[in-house]
């Protein structure tokens, strides 16, 4: 069976997928200031992140439309999928929900599924390389849906924030708060609930210190089966703070693969220059 998959853009693409038409990345719409930002293939983060940087307001993003995810499900593939961010962080899983069911009245019959990621970034990923290793397998459409939908359930996401002006910005860090934890190097080291909304698991003091306790922490909810599962790491504009994250997992848990990404618009919106986000 042939099939296709339409990510939003808060998933990060592998370098093998940006040719292949069986894969589409969806963008979403980054907002600083006054300008609207397309998270496509033309996106710069270098740029991106200093118009951040010098933007008093916080940053944010528009989801794709639902005629925008028709036209990505207009194709001759058999099974097609649509995987998007957090329901709870965005509107897109909704947008690729009423895009679908729009495109069915008009195409009954085909076999579409969206996936809440649940997730974010390299977590969207790694349920798209799911998908692709289902599909490679021969499974039927609704074995497919099944198995992902729990992957989805077991999968964690943890992120470590270099920078904590996104958090200031947004409010959800108070400019006292944010002034005294920049002051005094203190680094927090969030975690998804299994509803995909955003919790502070830890901090510390230094970004080295914190990453260490993220990483204790995906030991301590990984540690059954860890051959049987990937990480995906996303880097906002620092890999060798990504290898080094790497490195430290690889040390403690026999995962079968380590993915490393850098963060394509809205998880760098999210993450900042110098963030983590790890998925496993």
């Amino acid at each position: 069976m042939s099939y296709k998959i339409a990510i939003d853009s808060c998933g990060e693409l592998l370098n093998e997928w940006k040719d292949d038409e069986r894969i589409e990345a969806v963008p979403l719409t980054l907002m600083v200031g006054g300008e609207s930002i397309i998270d496509d293939e033309t996106f710069d983060q270098k740029d991106f992140l200093k118009k951040v940087a010098a933007c008093p307001e916080c940053p944010k993003s528009a989801c794709p439309s639902p005629e925008r995810y028709m036209k990505a499900y207009e194709c001759e593939a058999d099974h097609i999928y649509a995987v998007t961010l957090s329901s709870e962080l965005s509107g897109s899983y909704n947008s690729a929900v009423l895009g679908k069911s729009l495109f069915l009245e008009d195409n009954p019959g085909k076999k579409i599924h969206v996936f809440n990621s649940k997730s974010a970034s390299g977590g969207e990923s790694l349920i798209a390389m799911k998908i692709v290793e289902c599909e490679e397998k021969g499974l039927s459409f609704e074995k497919i849906i099944e198995t992902v939908d729990k992957y989805i359930e077991e999968m964690s996401t943890f992120f470590v924030l270099e920078n904590l002006e996104t958090l200031r910005k947004n409010g959800r860090l108070s400019r006292v708060k944010a002034l005294v934890a920049s002051a005094l190097k203190i680094k927090p080291v969030m975690g998804s609930t299994d509803e995909g909304t955003i919790i502070q698991l830890d901090q510390a003091r230094g970004m080295k210190k914190a990453l260490v306790k993220m990483v204790n922490s995906i030991e301590e909810k990984k540690s059954s089966d860890p051959q049987e599962r990937m990480v995906g790491i996303a880097h906002c504009n620092c890999p060798q703070r990504a290898e080094m994250v790497k490195e430290e997992i690889i040390k403690r848990l026999p995962f079968k693969d380590v993915i490393l990404v850098n963060t394509a618009g809205v998880s760098t919106m999210y993450a900042n220059d110098g963030g983590i986000i790890v998925v496993a």
